[in-house]
């Protein structure tokens, strides 16, 4: 062994008591640090593990019912209508979502009898939630849609996402929010159970979890239909053709959805009853998955249909939109809503455009000049130039066309009172202590653009010209329709 070398430097003169303290606060320091940051991933995973609903659920008296949006945001806006309408229905808490990216998650198509199983769309949702919550992106379509009124009717009740799955799985969903590496194994790990629990991949669970794995395929729900058989066939059926091509043997049946899961079926224990998709769309002669229309026999449900057929944006989303069209507008002015590059639209431009060609053209005529024009589009701004938007523009004598950005001030404001508002947290059931809660602290503004948009185009005293088949623009006539703009 080499000789030991004595050191060319000396350590100060430090009194012991100095050095024991100070070994004595990092012991401290590390053991209630270590000990605190993993207590609750312990908790959970002996939580999850059981693969049951947590205790705490169980002992509620409430029942609950969740489903899976997808889409684009106004798809997920009607998806949202047909859960509220059939939780109140089978008198369930509906868990409210919230809005997720466009087209984050994809249903398929009903009419070609080709779409993702309920499972799998169930858990494609879970894990865009986790994602949004991660990024600093989640808001709930309670914060966007106003249903202040339809809760306090008492017609319905609700309770958001995160407050469900903190109480139905024991699980605090500010931990996805952590960087922690040695949390974020053991959460990881939780939260892929009670997603897999919430999907329905472990199966119907006595008095925990009923999942539905009925889809548009099979079924069309509906409701108390008179002289209609429970069961009976439906209108549209496959043809031979699809049956041969897609080995399909599929048999879509109209069932009645309070018979079904409702008071007496084997559903009625299960604490959450989970739904796929709730989309519905008419197809030759039928929905596509929900029609239920007015009951003659139930007021409460009468009164629920009506309050479900226009839900209005918040007011921070609707004064921004009538403040654009009264201090930038400050005009009579046309909206045209125009999807260019989405789905079935990209290859129909010139189809989208002759719609709104004739109607300005009508109006040139009638004058006075210029036209004023509010247009929204997923055409970007720096494409317009060999389209119909840049023939618009560059004629300043006949139109003047205005639009909004993202980062335009004013949509920033809405998106700064709609954070502060917080509407997502004002309906928790049983849960008095939480009101107010934030979740993480990572929040990033919201996207409101779209939102604003419809809000302007709700305003649009000239009138509305909206791409044919869009939802967006399905939704801006309803908007129209009960004159939104002057409420």
């Amino acid at each position: 062994m080499l000789p030991k070398r004595k050191p060319h430097y000396k350590f100060p003169l430090i009194p012991v008591s100095l050095f024991v303290s100070f070994f004595s606060f990092l012991f401290l320091y590390y053991y209630y640090y270590y000990s605190h940051s993993t207590q609750l991933p312990q908790t959970v995973t002996k939580i999850s593990d059981t693969l049951q609903c947590s205790s705490q659920a169980l002992a509620l008296s409430e029942k609950f019912m969740w489903y899976a949006p997808h889409s684009g945001f106004n798809n997920q806006l009607l998806e949202f209508r047909h859960a509220v309408l059939i939780a109140g229905i089978l008198n369930r808490t509906l868990v409210v979502p919230p809005v997720l990216d466009h087209h984050a998650v994809a249903l398929g198509s009903c009419p070609k009898f080709r779409v993702v199983e309920p499972n799998d769309i169930r858990i494609s949702v879970w894990d865009h939630v986790i994602e949004l919550l991660q990024d600093g992106r989640y808001i709930s379509i309670a914060e966007v849609i106003d249903i202040s009124s339809l809760v306090s009717s008492g017609l319905v009740r609700v309770i958001d996402l995160r407050d469900f799955v903190s109480i139905w799985c024991g699980i605090s969903l500010d931990l996805a929010c952590f960087n922690d590496s040695k949390l974020q194994s053991s959460v990881s790990k939780s939260l892929k159970q009670c997603g897999s629990l919430l999907a329905g991949f472990r199966g119907n669970i006595e008095k925990c979890i009923y999942a539905i794995n009925e889809d548009c395929r099979t079924t069309v729900w509906t409701y108390h239909v008179d002289g209609h058989e429970d069961g009976i066939l439906d209108s549209f059926q496959p043809n031979d053709q699809l049956k041969q091509k897609k080995k399909i043997s599929y048999v879509r049946r109209r069932r009645d959805v309070f018979r079904a899961l409702g008071p007496g079926s084997e559903v009625e224990s299960a604490s959450m009853l989970a739904f796929g998709s709730l989309f519905s769309a008419p197809y030759k002669g039928s929905e596509s998955y929900v029609d239920i229309h007015e009951s003659h026999q139930d007021q409460r449900f009468l009164s629920l249909m009506e309050k479900i057929k226009f839900l209005p944006y918040v007011p921070e989303v609707m004064n921004a939109g009538k403040e654009f069209a009264k201090a930038t507008i400050n005009a009579p002015f046309l909206c045209a809503q125009l999807r260019l590059l989405d789905g079935q639209f990209k290859n129909h431009h010139k189809a989208t455009f002759d719609g709104l060609r004739q109607k300005l053209e009508s109006l040139v005529q009638k004058g006075p000049l210029p036209i004023h024009i509010f247009v929204m589009t997923d055409l970007p701004r720096n494409n317009w130039t060999d389209t119909y938007l840049g023939d618009l523009t560059s004629d300043a004598h006949n139109y003047e066309v205005h639009f909004l950005r993202e980062d335009d001030q004013l949509v920033m404001q809405a998106a700064k009172k709609l954070t502060t508002a917080g509407y997502g947290q004002r309906f928790i059931p049983n849960s008095v202590s939480r009101i107010g809660k934030i979740y993480c602290s990572n929040q990033r503004l919201p996207d409101v653009l779209l939102y604003v948009e419809q809000a302007v185009c709700s305003c649009a005293s000239l009138g509305f010209i909206g791409t044919p088949g869009s939802t967006i623009a399905e939704n801006i006539e309803l908007m129209r329709k009960f004159d939104s703009c002057s409420r």
